[in-house]
């Protein structure tokens, strides 16, 4: 009898565990929705644009809708391959890419890339890490890429309003 409590003692300490998984993992989840939300909206905003206003920029200063499409697609293996556990692939910079065939590719290859690292176990996500030279968990690495889609995703709504164009966001159905 003196040894009834430790069964006790054990699910009382994994509790806490087990309760933080969850949250975790709902936690992902909803980082997950919205960043499939979005990589949604860049791919058919990509895929919509007309080839010859990939080379449209509202004003002098700022990046062309091919450079921006070509961006994102460079910035997914930069946040998604430290939460892989991997150094982000050698590759050309998509933001050089000038035709839409290749910024097409060039972008659904990345976020193919970045859908695994959006799939890691919950147990996984407040694995430390340094990104940018800060610490940083890998869902908040991952929430960050999120909202910088959705920031590059609110200049290619721009860029096509101003060319008359619905975003896919508006079109509804999505």
């Amino acid at each position: 009898m003196k040894k009834a409590w430790i069964p006790m003692v054990a699910l009382l300490a994994a509790t806490p565990a087990s309760a933080q998984t969850g949250q975790d993992a709902a936690s992902l989840a909803g980082v997950r929705s919205l960043y499939e939300s979005v990589r949604g909206y860049i791919t058919a905003s990509a895929e919509q644009m007309p080839e010859d206003k990939y080379s449209f920029r509202p004003t002098p200063e700022v990046r062309t809708f091919g450079e921006i499409i070509g961006h994102v697609a460079d910035s997914q293996y930069g946040f998604c391959a430290p939460v892989r556990g991997e150094k982000a692939p050698t590759m050309p910079s998509a933001e050089k890419l000038t035709s839409k065939a290749e910024l097409v590719k060039a972008v659904k290859d990345a976020f193919a890339y970045c859908d695994a690292a959006y799939g890691i176990p919950a147990s996984k996500l407040n694995d430390a890490l340094t990104f940018f030279g800060q610490p940083h968990t890998k869902l908040s690495v991952l929430a960050f890429n999120m909202a910088h889609d959705f920031e590059h995703y609110g200049n290619l709504v721009t860029y096509m309003r101003i060319n008359g164009m619905v975003p896919p966001s508006s079109q509804g159905g999505m």
